[in-house]
């Protein structure tokens, strides 16, 4: 038995080599995710192997697995003889999108243990978001709003979940991009961000679930007619 383990062991060495090139691959997609995310990366914009290969230092190979992780994810697209591209998305990714965010982040509320709760990170992100909009950035607004609902999933506790709803909210950041005009998007929801801390800091969850799932689900009407009329079909039509 300690003869075969050992062997087993010992076999591993054989794969040293492929730790760092997934590692480095890992690395390269936190970061391209995370310009998506930020909305620095549009969507429909084309990923150059040799500008980004250059710019991060690292090899067609890690660059193109970095690729294939963030494809699997759904925020990039292969194109045949064209290359790889930001993925634009379309009303049902929206309707996806936001039934998988009313699940998580529903269920977040609802599993909360007592009162008081530690609410740094939503207050945080609650002032970050009135402080661009005062501003007049609204690319900030929307911005503070990703990281006020990542605050919201990460009450939790959970790795998993956290993980998770990063690649979602990635996804959603790329519909977002869609939207004519984000104030009229992003203004009405600063004060529904609040409204749900402040039914928080109250120990009150049961509304604060209310306020969010009504929350989401204006939003998502929202940002599908925007998804919507840029693919030229009639707005207002629910997927």
């Amino acid at each position: 038995m300690t003869g075969r383990a050992e062997t087993g062991i010992g076999d591993l060495a054989e794969d040293r080599a492929l730790l760092g090139r997934t590692s480095t691959a890992e690395r390269v997609a936190d970061i391209l995710r995370a310009r998506v995310a930020e909305g620095r990366l549009a969507p429909g914009t084309r990923l150059s192997e040799d500008a980004l290969g250059g710019a991060l230092g690292v090899s067609r190979n890690t660059l193109r697995e970095a690729f294939r992780l963030l494809t699997h994810e759904r925020l990039l697209v292969h194109e045949l003889n064209r290359g790889v591209f930001v993925r634009v998305l379309d009303a049902d990714d929206v309707a996806d999108i936001y039934r998988t965010r009313g699940l998580v982040e529903c269920a977040v509320v609802r599993g909360l243990g007592r009162p008081p709760f530690a609410l740094d990170g939503l207050a945080a992100a609650v002032a970050a978001g009135e402080g661009a909009a005062r501003a007049d950035d609204w690319d900030g607004v929307s911005t503070a709003n990703i990281h006020f609902h990542r605050a919201l999933v990460a009450l939790a506790g959970s790795a998993r979940t956290d993980e998770l709803m990063r690649g979602v909210l990635a996804e959603l950041r790329l519909a977002l991009h869609l939207v004519d005009d984000p104030r009229a998007l992003h203004e009405p929801f600063l004060a529904r961000n609040r409204e749900i801390l402040d039914a928080l800091r109250a120990g009150e969850r049961g509304t604060a679930e209310r306020l969010l799932a009504r929350y989401l689900d204006d939003s998502c009407t929202r940002v599908a007619d925007a998804c919507a009329r840029t693919a030229g079909t009639p707005p207002g039509t629910r997927p």
